[in-house]
């Protein structure tokens, strides 16, 4: 049963490959005895002639195969270019052009065969060029050999293009090469055979126009429309395996066919691929930055913290230099309350002593607001709560009130608004101590006599201005690129930013002025 199966099968492809003439068909290839045809003589790797005169490439071997099959002579009959076989071919010195588009102007001498050969063509420009989706929206100018059928379409059906004329592919290639043409169109197969060949490595291809593929045929003498015919019987016994054997001589191509929906799956796998990626990085970086903040904030509580305690060892010395001088009035009043005792004398009516009194109440007042000022400055605070900013800058006051007085220091508080702000307030003491204290210390070293501070609180403002000399320029510098080397203003810096403030820090008049804002 095989046997039999491949016998018939066997049969079908003989019968299927015999071309079959009719009686006329055959006398005229009887009589006719050889077929003249013209080609292209430098059209590779479709054909060419070469240096022994013979004719190669493509099409060479494509007629050979049909001469076989009509076993009829094909002659070739030499030119010089295109323009010459055409010229042979409507004077009826050819029979045949060899491998041709169908053109409604060279139907005015030829009818043509069905197609033998299809090939796309390409729009080739040079590597910078970029991608040319529609053609018709370019002016650009564009070298196509003279006498094709591409120039003929073309010219009709794009008059926004110029056209240069040459009189070989080599030559329109050449004239994009050096510049002096945007673009020119070729097959495939051609355009990628003579980048290849010349190295030409600064061309490339640039578009792929639809409707303007090679639908290459034979073309025939207007009056021998029966050698048509019989050409015809012989093509279609060309199958596509004999079409590939031939173009694997001299190309291989190798065509890749994707579909959108394919193209669309890779498109999403790399997007999704790289949103992965990124939301990885993004999940990686925030908790890096999640801890260096969470390291910062601990060495900045940590140098608060030594800030703090230091600035406490200044404190108890202004404060037990305030109780001494308390306790001594006490103690002098003591002692004088101990001896009229002892003398008997009658206290009633002595005025001054009630004086002294009252003088020695208010030191003891003033002793325990000291020390409640303290104790809260001391306290550690973590939450926050709404104050009042001239409020804490008084409480600042009455902490360091004997270093102020023994540096002769004018504080002068201007409130023109009640402000209030939400923040930790004893840290925000921490900010007055420290812009005071640098007053102080500023005006012992300028030998300031009369050293002032104006602190005005307007409703979107706090300015801090004092005359005792300044900064120099470059420690300026250094605060506003937060590379200052005290510490003290560094961590002033940070309480009034973590409170979303800022501080703007300039020279101003005689002295250093502060400026602290909102954000």
């Amino acid at each position: 049963m095989r046997i039999i199966i491949l016998t018939i099968m066997f049969l079908y492809t003989c019968f299927a490959q015999e071309i079959v003439l009719n009686e006329k068909q055959i006398s005229y290839l009887k009589n006719k005895k050889v077929i003249t045809m013209c080609v292209d003589p430098d059209w590779e790797p479709f054909e060419k002639i070469n240096k022994d005169g013979l004719h190669e490439g493509i099409s060479a071997d494509i007629i050979k195969l049909i001469s076989t099959k009509l076993d009829i002579k094909i002659e070739l009959i030499p030119t010089n270019d295109w323009d010459e076989s055409i010229d042979f071919s409507k004077q009826k010195k050819c029979d045949i052009l060899s491998f041709l588009n169908e053109t409604p102007k060279r139907k005015e001498w030829l009818v043509f065969t069905e197609p033998i050969f299809t090939d796309s063509n390409v729009l080739v420009g040079r590597s910078e060029k970029k991608y040319i989706e529609d053609i018709s929206k370019v002016n650009l100018s564009i070298a196509l050999p003279r006498n094709t059928a591409m120039s003929e379409r073309f010219a009709k059906d794009f008059p926004n293009l110029v056209i240069i004329p040459t009189s070989s592919e080599d030559e329109a290639f050449k004239l994009v090469e050096e510049q002096k043409a945007d673009l020119t169109l070729r097959s495939m197969i051609i355009a990628a055979y003579t980048i290849k060949k010349n190295g030409l490595f600064n061309l490339k291809i640039i578009g792929e126009p639809k409707g303007y593929e090679n639908n290459l045929r034979i073309g025939v003498r207007l009056d021998e429309p029966i050698l048509k015919d019989i050409l015809n019987e012989a093509i279609k016994t060309i199958t596509q395996k004999d079409i590939d054997e031939i173009i694997n001589n001299y190309v291989t191509i190798v065509i890749e066919k994707t579909t959108t929906f394919t193209i669309a799956l890779w498109i999403l796998a790399v997007l999704s691929f790289v949103i992965f990626i990124i939301l990885l990085w993004n999940y990686m970086l925030n908790l890096k930055v999640k801890k260096e903040i969470k390291k910062n904030e601990e060495q900045q509580q940590l140098l608060i913290e030594q800030k703090r305690k230091a600035e406490i060892g200044e404190l108890l010395g202004n404060i037990s230099h305030q109780w001494k001088n308390g306790l001594s009035q006490i103690s002098s009043l003591n002692l004088e309350m101990i001896l009229m005792y002892k003398l008997n004398q009658n206290i009633n009516d002595n005025k001054e002593f009630y004086q002294r009194l009252e003088d020695t109440e208010s030191s003891i007042k003033f002793m325990v607001e000291t020390m409640n000022t303290f104790l809260g400055y001391y306290k550690e605070e973590s939450d926050y709560s709404k104050f009042k900013v001239e409020e804490n800058i008084r409480q600042v006051k009455k902490l360091i009130d004997l270093e102020i007085k023994k540096s002769n220091l004018n504080i002068n508080i201007i409130s023109n608004f009640l402000l209030e702000i939400t923040a930790n307030k004893n840290q925000w003491l921490h900010v007055w101590l420290n812009l005071i204290s640098n007053t102080i210390k500023a005006s012992k070293l300028q030998n300031i006599k009369n050293p002032q501070i104006n602190i005005t609180i307007n409703e979107k403002n706090i300015t801090y201005e004092d005359n005792c000399g300044g900064f120099k320029a470059e420690v300026l510098e250094d605060i506003r690129k937060h590379k200052q080397k005290g510490l003290g203003l560094k961590m002033s810096l940070k309480i009034v930013e973590k409170s979303n403030y800022f501080m703007n820090i300039e020279n101003y008049k005689l002295g250093v002025k502060f400026t602290i804002f909102k954000k």
